[in-house]
């Protein structure tokens, strides 16, 4: 196979249509429902980086019209102050979406409070419920990274069945969901990790190559088979001779002499989180429609 350059997956230009699309349908279920959808996004402390993905959330909200009814704690907020606000949250017929932005204060369980929202209003699609719902292949709301992953995959119709695909990293937030996406759509998968001996090994043999560890351009060009689909799901800032900058897991100038497909970072899934997001939102709110099957 000869390959020039690689097609850019743009995540960015389909999360801007995804949110039109969204935007569209929230106006005709408006007209339904006879309210806007809501999202709750409970910030705790001061974390810069929360700070700035919540400002891009808050935008994409009022952007398809989705109402934002974030909350900003302090960082002593306690556990059971926060499992109070998710139960009245739960509540709150004007509330279709509750998220916690990650990372929390150390002395919180992030966990503990997951399990405390409402499945069927988990907008990251993280509760254990949501998970079974994908471990069994039942409708649910999806994890919103791997969901955007896969719907960038389809968009650019990305064959998958019969493909090898190999996930770097294992975490509840992105590796274990993606990989039962990928299993779903008849792809074979392989999840690596830290401990795995002989990384460029295994990329090698990958058709479908989707890094998600957060290790600045840990995937290099003789890690990765011509010709294939490069998915780069971390994000990392580091300071060089250039200046202070986002890159990805992947090192995206020599990557792409090889690759087929690849997604830039920023601008490839990131964009793509924030939709599925809002889309997991639209989905709960769709609910409240007169004719809508009722949650057994």
């Amino acid at each position: 196979m000869d390959i020039k350059t690689a097609q850019i997956l743009d995540g960015k230009a389909l999360a801007e249509r995804i949110l039109t699309e969204l935007r569209s349908r929230i106006q005709v279920l408006q007209t339904e429902v006879g309210r806007p959808p809501g999202l709750a996004v409970l910030v705790v402390g001061n974390d810069p980086a929360s700070a700035a993905y919540v400002r891009n959330k808050e935008r994409a909200c009022a952007k398809v019209g989705i109402t934002s009814f974030g909350q900003h704690f302090p960082t002593d907020t306690t556990q059971v102050e926060l499992d109070q606000v998710i139960q009245a949250l739960n509540q709150d017929a004007q509330v279709d979406g509750i998220l916690v932005q990650l990372p929390l204060p150390k002395h919180l369980d992030a966990v503990s409070l997951l399990h405390q929202i409402d499945p069927d209003k988990d907008a990251d699609g993280l509760h254990p419920v949501n998970l079974g719902r994908l471990v069994r292949g039942e409708p649910g709301l999806r994890s919103c990274t791997p969901a955007g992953v896969m719907r960038l995959l389809e968009e650019y119709d990305i064959e998958l069945q019969g493909k090898r695909a190999v996930v770097i990293g294992r975490s509840i937030l992105v590796g274990k969901p993606l990989a039962l996406m990928l299993l779903a759509a008849d792809a074979t998968v392989t999840i690596a990790h830290s401990r795995s001996s002989d990384l460029p090994a295994i990329t090698k043999q990958a058709d479908i190559l989707i890094p998600a560890v957060g290790r600045p351009e840990l995937i290099t060009a003789d890690m990765v088979k011509l010709g294939a689909v490069v998915v780069d799901v971390g994000i990392s800032r580091i300071t060089d001779t250039v200046g202070s900058r986002l890159v990805g897991d992947v090192q995206f100038n020599s990557v792409r002499e090889v690759a087929q497909f690849i997604t830039p970072v920023p601008g490839g899934v990131g964009p793509m989180t924030v939709s599925m997001l809002l889309q997991n939102t639209v989905l709960s709110y769709s609910k409240w429609r007169p004719d809508a099957p009722k949650a057994t």
